[in-house]
């Protein structure tokens, strides 16, 4: 059933014209009394598609229709909803040849010969022809004729061959003839670029894409967790703390990919203080255990284990949590000797059992569950989706 609702859509449009164009040629019998037989078989073999369609019978249903259209070889939208349904069904090949087979006709409008170019596009994206696919595009985008559709596409197969520049360059394009915002997606173009030159050491270079992030969107937590790395990395303390703390309030759900540098930072810098400011503001806006753990561990140093033990008890009880459970049996069990203490062990496998195999982090378009955070989504190509995952065995 899940896979026949999935091309039931394009099956939905490719009804539109043929029931419009049969109701057409049953009309006419009054005053086309000679063709009478021919249309009787139309309309039948109409009917006899629609049947195999309602009844989940999707194969025979296309074969029907297929007649249909060679039959009336004028219906585009015909043509093109085939072509559409073989592609969704992963029969690129006829998906191709449908839709090559429209574009060599002579007779098409120059707008029907445009979305005909643009759906063979999209077939050898499918079928991983990417340099066919690109070069239709750019003619399309040349042509001005689609050119929202087509830059959408440029943008995804630069993004797939990893060409960062062409891909911002193609995305301010799209933002100067439409509507939308592209300033999120450019800003992690830009960090992509930032990234790579950082892994060059062109440290200088990659702070001019990370300006250019934020130019973007101004409140990038990507550009600001890069901008504290390299600060960090040179030694530049206080703007690594900055950029690191200003991650917290542009998206609080990114503390815990920050807390181990930042940490670090104070540290090195004696601010401890300032340390545990940052980490108690923290609690009181997110309600995830990596601020909590990382306080505990401060309070063991800077006050004392007995203390540090008594917080966290009393923070699991007020945010449960298995990964805080491991933490305060780990800091238990040091005191513990005797039975008490394998008990305490008893526990901790049983806890880190838990965590084994679990996603920490959700892609929210997609559903996709990963153990380790991507800026962008490998499933569904989303960028910056994929978040912590709350709740017990969770931030």
């Amino acid at each position: 059933m899940s896979q026949f609702a999935s091309y039931l859509p394009a099956l939905m449009v490719l009804l539109l014209p043929l029931a419009a164009w049969s109701g057409w040629i049953i009309a006419r019998r009054g005053s086309e009394r000679s063709s009478g037989v021919r249309v009787n078989e139309l309309s039948s073999s109409y009917f006899r598609g629609l049947n195999y369609l309602l009844n989940e019978q999707p194969d025979k249903a296309i074969e029907v229709f297929l007649k249909l259209a060679e039959f009336n070889r004028d219906t585009v939208e015909t043509h093109l909803a085939l072509g559409n349904l073989f592609r969704r069904r992963g029969e690129v090949d006829r998906a191709i040849r449908v839709h090559q087979h429209l574009i060599a006709r002579t007779n098409l409008s120059s707008e029907e010969k445009t979305v005909a170019l643009l759906e063979l596009g999209e077939d050898y994206m499918r079928a991983g022809l990417l340099d066919r696919a690109e070069a239709l595009f750019i003619d399309l985008v040349a042509m001005e004729a689609q050119v929202p559709s087509a830059l959408r596409h440029l943008i995804g197969i630069f993004q797939h061959e990893r060409d960062w520049s062409k891909a911002i360059a193609h995305a301010h394009r799209l933002e100067e003839i439409s509507d939308e915002s592209q300033g999120a997606l450019i800003a992690q173009f830009h960090c992509e670029l930032a990234e790579q030159m950082r892994a060059r050491g062109e440290l200088d270079e990659a702070r001019e894409q990370i300006s250019h992030a934020f130019f973007s969107e101004a409140r990038c937590v990507r550009a600001s967790i890069l901008l504290g790395q390299i600060e960090r990395a040179e030694g530049r303390l206080e703007p690594a703390m900055n950029a690191f703390e200003d991650v917290a309030d542009y998206d609080v759900d990114f503390v815990q990919e920050i807390l181990s540098p930042l940490l670090d930072c104070y540290a090195r810098a004696q601010q401890m203080q300032r340390a545990e400011k940052f980490l108690l503001g923290v609690m009181d806006k997110h309600q995830g255990i990596s601020p909590v753990l990382a306080l505990t561990r401060l309070y063991a140093t800077t006050r004392s284990e007995p203390e540090a033990i008594q917080f966290l008890a009393g923070q699991l009880r007020q945010r449960p949590s298995v990964r805080g459970l491991v933490e305060l049996i780990q800091a238990s069990m040091g005191k513990s000797s005797g039975e008490a203490r394998e008990n305490y062990l008893i526990l901790s496998d049983v806890t880190r059992k838990l965590l084994e195999g679990q996603a920490l982090y959700r892609c929210t378009s997609c559903g996709f569950g990963a153990k380790a955070h991507h800026w962008q989504c490998p499933t569904c190509k989303n960028w910056n989706t994929i978040r912590p995952i709350h709740g017990v065995v969770g931030e």
